[in-house]
């Protein structure tokens, strides 16, 4: 097979059905990770309608991930939201099950779950990473998930049980 990375070619989500999962909680900063993320796939050949799930919060993520990843419908979900360090441990917790959970889904499911959950440590570094000055991660996010659906397509298929 020799060596490959999906980065040595243009971006082409031609033909990719990509969901799009966005936390409510810090909307605020969600809705701009959300337009770069919509933005980016469309830029990159993802037509059609990106279905769009709204959850409350970064926690409640990894359930609707894991329905949608379960479902055969889509090649990959990208996952979007913000953690905000405070002043309780509950940041720890929502940010920790949340990464958790994501990957766990991917494993799982082997449906490519992007993990585009920003986890700062105040406002100021969330706003930089949602369009200011240190980009926008929900364009990366997009980015990822179609680098991520390319790559598969390339690998062989899981054996199955039983052949």
């Amino acid at each position: 097979m020799g060596e490959y990375s999906a980065a040595d070619e243009p971006l082409d989500g031609t033909g990719m059905r990509i969901a799009v999962i966005a936390a409510r909680f810090n909307d605020h900063i969600t809705k701009p990770l959300l337009a770069g993320a919509l933005d980016t796939l469309h830029e990159h050949g993802v037509t059609g309608d990106v279905p769009v799930f709204w959850v409350p919060g970064a926690f409640e993520i990894p359930l609707v991930a894991k329905r949608l990843a379960s479902s055969g419908v889509y090649d990959a979900v990208v996952c979007l939201g913000a953690v905000i360090r405070g002043d309780t441990p509950h940041f720890d917790y929502v940010a920790g099950e949340c990464a958790s959970g994501i990957s766990h889904v991917a494993l799982s499911t082997e449906v490519p779950c992007v993990f585009g959950v920003l986890t700062t440590d105040d406002l100021d570094q969330a706003l930089a990473r949602s369009g200011g000055a240190e980009g926008n991660k929900g364009c990366e996010a997009a980015r990822t998930a179609i680098e991520m659906v390319a790559l598969l397509q390339r690998l062989p298929s899981p054996a199955r049980q039983g052949d």
